[in-house]
């Protein structure tokens, strides 16, 4: 069961039983989004649509918001976390957009971005790091200082690595071998 204690961090287990009861991990054959086979298949949308695993994943990052001035992901699968650990934390967050809409505004982005921001990344999975880069870019190029990124689950299937090359730090909740550990 959820530990419904509102101030503080849940243990790293926590979030493993969290994920396998919400059935957010699934153990099959799966195509991922990059094209690559895999016998896991990880969906924190199953978790985040739950407010009381929700407010788990949003204690977890709000206990690692450290010095950010604001918080910002990646529409869809990011946006509940941001909100979430933004409302447990008072941060202003910032929502980045796949593409740019063709009308309107046409940003990259919605929400205030100061040049000097020092912006934490909240992802909800990381495989190879590309959406997670492709964030990062948008950050930086509107002035957003950018050097770490929360994650709930890394793959571990490059995206460390990729990130790192570009300065960024990434801090994942859990692991894949994290999941298959507990799994068992």
């Amino acid at each position: 069961m959820i530990d419904p204690s509102p101030d503080t961090a849940p243990p790293p287990d926590a979030i493993l039983r969290m994920l396998l009861e919400a059935s957010a991990v699934r153990f099959g054959e799966f195509t991922l989004t990059s094209g690559e086979k895999s016998d896991v298949y990880v969906d924190v949308k199953r978790a985040w649509t739950d407010p009381h695993r929700l407010d788990l994943l949003a204690r977890a990052f709000a206990a690692r918001v450290g010095s950010a001035d604001r918080l910002a992901g990646m529409e869809l699968g990011a946006v509940p976390l941001v909100v979430a650990t933004a409302l447990r934390t008072g941060h202003p967050f910032t929502i980045l957009r796949k593409s740019v809409k063709e009308h309107g505004t046409r940003q990259a982005y919605e929400g205030d971005l100061a040049s000097g921001d020092r912006v934490l990344l909240i992802e909800d999975v990381s495989t190879t790091g590309g959406s997670s880069e492709r964030s990062v870019q948008i950050l930086r190029a509107a002035g957003g200082v950018v050097n770490r990124a929360l994650v709930v689950i890394d793959r571990e299937a490059g995206a460390r690595e990729r990130l790192a090359a570009i300065g960024v730090r990434l801090e994942p909740l859990a692991t894949l071998s994290d999941l298959r550990r507990a799994r068992t």
